[in-house]
């Protein structure tokens, strides 16, 4: 999902698994509190979005794009992060009456998706962003492992070449879009864990950038759930896989 561009519009800076851990049932892709995500709501979910968003050669799609230019369909691990996002959010806003600020259509969502808007996917993704827009991100300082953790993450991905200094770095990395990522990074994470967010291991690591470097290399995101797993037992082999997230800012 674009989140940066979403977030501007609302000015706001299949299968069955066990699943490890204190919450183990069959056919649950996550939890979020006492509510259940299903495997049979992520495989409805992606066969509207093939049904909705059908992309034969030569001819435009329902975007009106040339399917040529058609962005890849968003995958099973999308659909969960976007399940889960809203469900946080929605928990979130309702336990602090926190009202959006700012209203993402289903157009507006459909068009920077590339998605026709009748798909479910892109409701969700609409509802989630409005829902944002209503949560209090003032800009923070960053503590010293969180601008640590940017730093690495920016060395990870060759966006801060070797003869740049930490301390350099971080300069020029401190401004008012990180600030503001890890703003909602804090509010959004403290959400996650007080709601004892649990994904099933299978469409782990899930998370949600907020900001990235360029080519999307994310530099602040929230984690969804528990850090990727291989302890997973097939029961059957859901339609989708892991995630490449888009993050909302760009670092520079």
């Amino acid at each position: 999902m674009r989140a940066r561009r979403l977030a501007a519009v609302a000015t706001v800076a299949l299968g069955l698994v066990a699943l490890t851990g204190c919450r183990a049932e069959p056919g649950i892709a996550a939890y979020v509190g006492d509510q259940r995500i299903t495997d049979l709501q992520v495989a409805a979910a992606m066969k509207d979005l093939r049904t909705k968003n059908p992309t034969p050669s030569g001819e435009p799609s329902a975007s009106g794009q040339p399917a040529a230019q058609q962005p890849t369909l968003p995958e099973a691990a999308d659909v969960v992060r976007a399940m889960v996002l809203t469900k946080v959010c929605e928990q979130l806003s309702a336990e602090k009456n926190y009202q959006p600020r700012g209203q993402v259509t289903v157009d507006q969502a459909a068009q920077q998706l590339g998605l026709s808007p009748e798909t479910g996917y892109v409701r969700e993704v609409a509802t989630f962003f409005t829902c944002l827009s209503g949560l209090p991100t003032e800009p923070v300082e960053p503590t010293k492992q969180e601008m640590a953790d940017v730093i690495a993450a920016g060395r990870a991905a060759g966006k801060i070449q070797p003869q740049v200094t930490d301390e350099e770095a971080a300069g020029r990395l401190n401004g008012e879009q990180l600030q503001g990522a890890l703003a909602t990074k804090r509010l959004l994470g403290d959400a996650v864990d007080r709601y004892d967010v649990t994904v099933s291991p299978r469409y782990r690591p899930l998370e949600f950038p907020l900001l990235s470097f360029a080519d999307d290399a994310p530099a602040v995101s929230v984690p969804l759930g528990e850090p990727a797993s291989d302890a997973v037992t097939d029961i059957s082999t859901p339609e989708g896989s892991t995630a490449t997230p888009e993050a909302e800012g760009t670092a520079s």
